[in-house]
């Protein structure tokens, strides 16, 4: 830590509700748009998490996307991706899928598995006006290839984009070079091991803890809790008595209007209504 860093605190909790989506599957949505401005550019972070096969089994049959990316990280279990331009990619735990729905996409999650536990999640991240009409594209992320950075005190953090600096060197995520610069780590906390990290000046960040209980900055945030952060340029970790695991999430904030209706995220009501009928018509994706 470097003199007259300002040290992140918690500024807000939130607490995630259950709903479903798709064809049925349970979830807990984290938070969703409208929350908060604090939250930019993330639009919504679902985790799923079940070993009743009757929870996720329906998965989520073809369905479109515009304006944003979706994340989607597979901690346990077997889904499959496929889309209108032929791609169909296979995620297994640990694996991590970046698509960017762009002008347009028509795809589908399903699940691979008929027993056995599910659990992940996805992110939302929007995109700027001046990208939202690109084309679709997607990435699947092996497990094999994220780097996964072992600080002090058996604390590890898996690096799924940003970079984390220790003092060996830089460590980068698989994903780079978007506008939104996101930081996406996976944190595991032994019991009582503390690490302090930096974070961009300029991001607005989010903690989500799905295992055990962690601190930040002394205040102690438990399992299905998550946490708004005020600014700053660093922020600080550490595990319970038992330990816990957190998705620390940072973005640049785009700072544009977002209207949302469903699966389209665009900057105004009149575009949100070209794309349900560029969808109706089938031109969504041409």
């Amino acid at each position: 830590m470097k003199k007259g860093q300002r040290a992140r605190r918690i500024g807000r909790l939130l607490h995630g509700r259950p709903t479903t989506d798709g064809a049925g599957v349970k979830l807990v949505r984290v938070f969703a748009h409208g929350q908060s401005g604090e939250l930019d550019p993330f639009l919504m972070l679902d985790e799923f998490s079940s070993y009743d096969a009757g929870d996720y089994l329906a998965g989520f049959p073809s369905h479109p996307h515009r304006g944003f990316e979706t994340v989607t990280y597979m901690l346990d279990g077997h889904m499959q991706h496929e889309d209108h331009l032929g791609n169909r990619g296979d995620l297994k735990s640990g694996d991590v899928q970046w698509m960017t729905a762009g002008r347009g996409i028509i795809h589908s999650e399903m699940p691979q598995q008929h027993e056995g536990r599910m659990r992940g999640f996805q992110l939302w991240i929007n995109l700027p006006a001046a990208e939202k009409m690109k084309p679709a594209s997607y990435r699947d992320i092996p497990a094999v290839i994220i780097p996964v950075v072992h600080l002090d005190g058996g604390i590890s953090v898996k690096v799924i984009a940003g970079e984390i600096t220790t003092a060996t060197g830089s460590v980068c995520g698989p994903i780079g070079g978007l506008s939104t610069e996101p930081v996406y780590f996976d944190i595991d906390l032994p019991p009582q091991a503390r690490c302090t990290l930096p974070l961009p000046a300029t991001h607005n960040a989010f903690v989500y803890v799905f295992e055990g209980a962690i601190a930040i900055a002394g205040a102690a945030l438990t399992q299905g809790v998550g946490a708004v952060l005020d600014d700053g340029e660093i922020v600080t970790l550490e595990g319970d008595a038992s330990g816990g695991r957190l998705l620390l999430l940072a973005g640049k904030p785009i700072g544009e209007p977002v209207v949302q209706h469903g699966p389209f995220v665009m900057n105004t009501a009149a575009e949100i209504r070209q794309a349900i009928t560029d969808y109706q018509s089938g031109r969504l994706t041409g």
